[in-house]
Formats: structure tokens, C-alpha cells, sequence
């Protein structure tokens, strides 16, 4: 069987750039970097099963197998479902953040940065607790994640404003 150098190039370029987007912080380049990928996924798929064969109700004259081999169409049309599902998803999570923080933007965990502090001893770098460019640390407790926003000097909206959606008149 002979591969197709063509093919081979443009299956490794999507999973490349598909893994450099799912990389980054912002949730849009996160749901592009996944599109690439599940396309990557369906079209190398796809290469490997080779040439297809003929329909399944004749009668080959030519030594080829009697039927094509439903198979790697079965797992392409699966990997479509399936990365449609997903980028529903992301799409939803996207937009929520976006509605939430003005930003698509993945922040720092409090309970990460938490955790790599106790890690370290307990030591912290005096640059930690700066909550960054522009940003005011709303907790008065110097940026320790005990009980602030830790976000960055993003004030993140209290239960009862997650209920309302600017807009809904509610």
C-alpha cells in the first residue's frame, strides 16, 4: 500500500496547529486548536483505511474484496458527532465566560497558585502578592487567596448576579 506524502503533511500540520491552539489561555483559540484537531483526527483516519472499495452489491472483476470496508467511514462520521458535541460546548463555555468576565481569557485557579505555594514551603515571592498591572486586591488579606477574588483584580459577580443575564429583564 502507498501513503499519499500530500495527505500525510496536511494530517501533521492540523494535529501541530491544533495542539498549539488548545495550548493557550483564550477559550476561542482553545475551541479552533480542537476543531483542528478532530479534523485531523477524521482525515488521518480516513488516509490510513486506503482506497475504497466497490459498492457492496456487485460482483468485483478485478481481484479487488467483494465489499468496501464500512469502518473507517463509521469512526469519521463518530469523530464528527463527537467533535461537534464538544465545540457546542466550548462555545457555551466560551460565551459564559465572556458574559461574566468581559474576557474569553482563562485565569489563574486560586487553589493552583494555593497549592504551589505550600509546595514551595510556604515561602511566597513578594511579586505574588501583586495582583498584577491595574489590579486591587479586594481582600485586604495581601493576595493569599484566603478569601479574595484572586483573580487578577477581577471582581467576579456574587450567586445571585450568576442567576441574571444581562438583558433578560430579570
Amino acid at each position: 500500500m502507498t501513503g499519499n506524502l500530500t495527505l500525510a503533511v496536511v494530517v501533521g500540520a492540523l494535529f501541530a496547529f491544533g495542539t498549539s491552539l488548545v495550548l493557550q489561555r483564550s477559550l476561542t483559540r482553545v475551541l479552533l486548536g480542537l476543531v483542528l484537531l478532530g479534523h485531523a483526527a477524521n482525515l488521518l483516519v480516513l488516509t490510513v483505511a486506503g482506497r475504497s472499495g466497490p459498492p457492496p452489491f456487485t460482483t468485483p472483476t478485478d481481484g479487488r474484496p467483494a465489499a468496501a470496508d464500512p469502518l473507517p467511514q463509521a469512526m469519521a462520521l463518530t469523530g464528527i458527532v463527537i467533535s461537534m458535541a464538544v465545540t457546542c460546548f466550548l462555545l457555551t463555555l466560551a460565551y459564559r465566560s465572556w458574559q461574566l468576565t468581559g474576557s474569553d481569557e482563562v485565569q489563574d485557579d486560586v487553589e493552583d497558585q494555593r497549592v504551589a505555594r505550600d509546595r514551595d514551603g510556604g515561602q511566597t515571592d513578594p511579586s505574588a502578592d501583586d495582583p498584577g498591572p491595574g489590579g486591587v486586591d479586594s481582600s485586604g488579606d495581601g493576595g493569599s487567596g484566603d478569601g479574595g477574588s484572586g483573580d487578577g483584580g477581577h471582581e467576579l459577580p456574587e450567586h445571585d448576579e450568576l442567576a441574571v443575564l444581562p438583558g433578560s429583564g430579570r
